[in-house]
């Protein structure tokens, strides 16, 4: 008789910027790490990208459907707050997405931050400092 529950697979999105690629492989490594805690990535990995970053104001559209796709059966949507997030029209999309398919949003804080987005603010169920425990904890309280 097999007494280990079984672990409860999270889909995640996590928004991120490419410019600040380590804060986003910490978070994954992070995650991976994270004992008994199993989850799948649907994040626009970096060696995929959807679109030629040069074509993104003309085939903006095409983008939005394509982070559209990948936000809509995840579990729950994961930014990094880094001041970054601030000035970035595609984070702001992401929480537009996240929001019209009522997905929960977790503000992560980079080690070091001490200021926080206003958009991530205002859009976050919760927020919670770079710690696996506490990271961990909010997706699973907070997942659908």
């Amino acid at each position: 008789m097999d007494l280990m529950p079984k672990l409860t697979t999270y889909n995640l999105f996590i928004s991120h910027a490419w410019s600040h690629t380590d804060d986003y492989e910490r978070l994954v490594n992070l995650l991976h790490a994270a004992p008994y805690f199993k989850w799948r990535n649907y994040s626009i990995p970096r060696n995929e990208p959807i679109l030629n970053p040069g074509a993104i104001i003309a085939r903006r559209w095409r983008l939005l459907r394509e982070i559209d796709e990948q936000i809509r059966p995840t579990n729950c949507v994961l930014i990094i707050c880094g001041m970054y997030v601030a000035q970035r029209f595609w984070c702001k999309e992401e929480i537009v997405i996240a929001n019209n398919y009522d997905k929960p949003i977790i503000g992560i804080i980079p080690r070091g931050n001490e200021r926080i987005p206003v958009a991530v603010q205002e859009s976050a169920i919760k927020i919670v400092r770079w710690n696996t425990k506490s990271i961990v904890g909010a997706i699973r309280k907070y997942s659908l």
